[in-house]
């Protein structure tokens, strides 16, 4: 609750910083990608790392202590993040005009929730049941040293994409990067499924097809989502659209671990090469929607975009009849 709750404030702060004078105008997304989602990806990663070392260090005997102390490592981390955010006052005690918002933003909104709810829903489960997966595809092996070691394989592919797309996101702008990546992941995820005995049949073909099809998801929509969400709306309602997106990939993450194992067991189970390739064949049509819902309703953010929005946003209140004066009578109360 804490996490999720505080989420769209921290995140929107930071993304708005990036726009600050200080940073320049062909490095905004850059940074704020770096500051986003490459942080979450190494988050992804030191979830495995850590569990592995521990049970190379302590031993495979001792879970609860691998455990206990892979929990207490992450929570001294949440609690060292104490920094409070700074943001501007000035819709503070005003009514928002949320039906003036939502008729301005909806196809914006509609397109990023029902993106970012299709990347959870591919996302999540595919790195959350890796181990199980890769568990089987090793042939059952009883020692978790070697599944964690084949998990954190798999999850180092978060980071070449996620920065190798922060390096590209200036220059071709989040909207047809995100395209881009998703284009490429539903080859990736159709490419697994139509080669899958050869790719099965090999451990480390099927590890690298793994974590290639993520990592193609971190250089597309893992990367830019946050930044058009961030960057879309205005400061009036910059953190509700935010908020609605993000919570739209909670619930496709939801799903998404429900129906997994479901699809898994629809074709064959965990054994066969189509249970253990049908997500990826299942992504990759899911990646191609995405694409066509980005392409189609997401508007695309140019370089300081967030000033200019609220300019606009203004002069459509204006236009609307709503009351300008009231914006800032409360800065000095706060």
């Amino acid at each position: 609750m804490g996490v999720g709750l505080g989420n769209p404030s921290a995140t929107v702060s930071v993304l708005e910083e990036t726009e600050k004078e200080s940073i320049p105008e062909n490095a905004q997304n850059w940074w704020s990608v770096l500051f986003t989602n490459t942080m979450i990806d190494t988050g992804f990663v030191i979830s495995v790392l850590v569990p592995f070392l521990l049970c190379c260090i302590i031993d495979e005997n001792h879970l609860n202590m691998v455990w206990g102390i892979s929990f207490i490592l992450g929570a001294i981390l949440a609690l060292l993040w104490c920094q409070p955010l700074d943001w501007d006052h000035s819709w503070d005690g005003v009514h928002l005009p949320l039906r003036l918002a939502l008729k301005k933003y909806w196809k914006s909104l509609l397109g990023l929730s029902l993106a970012w709810f299709i990347y959870d829903f591919i996302t999540y489960p595919l790195v959350i049941y890796a181990s199980g997966i890769m568990n089987t595809v090793t042939g059952g092996s009883s020692s978790l040293i070697v599944v964690f070691g084949w998990t954190l394989f798999i999850n180092l592919f978060f980071f070449p994409g996620s920065v190798l797309g922060a390096f590209l996101v200036d220059g071709h702008g989040p909207k047809n990067l995100m395209i881009v990546g998703l284009l490429l992941q539903a080859i990736s995820g159709l490419g697994i499924g139509a080669m899958r005995d050869a790719v099965v049949n090999h451990i480390v073909t099927y590890a690298v097809a793994y974590g290639v099809f993520l990592s193609l998801g971190e250089f597309g929509p893992g990367n830019c989502i946050r930044v058009l969400a961030a960057k879309t709306a205005p400061l009036a309602v910059r953190e509700a659209f935010y908020g609605v997106a993000a919570a739209s990939g909670k619930v496709g993450a939801l799903i998404g671990l429900w129906v997994f194992p479901q699809i898994i067991d629809a074709f064959g189970g965990l054994n066969t090469a189509e249970g253990i390739t049908a997500p990826f064949c299942i992504g990759g049509g899911l990646a191609t929607v995405s694409a066509l819902v980005t392409f189609y309703l997401v508007k695309p953010i140019m370089h300081n975009g967030m000033k200019a929005e609220d300019i606009t946003f203004h002069q459509y209140l204006e236009e609307n009849g709503f009351d300008m004066s009231l914006i800032g009578t409360h800065r000095n109360e706060v």
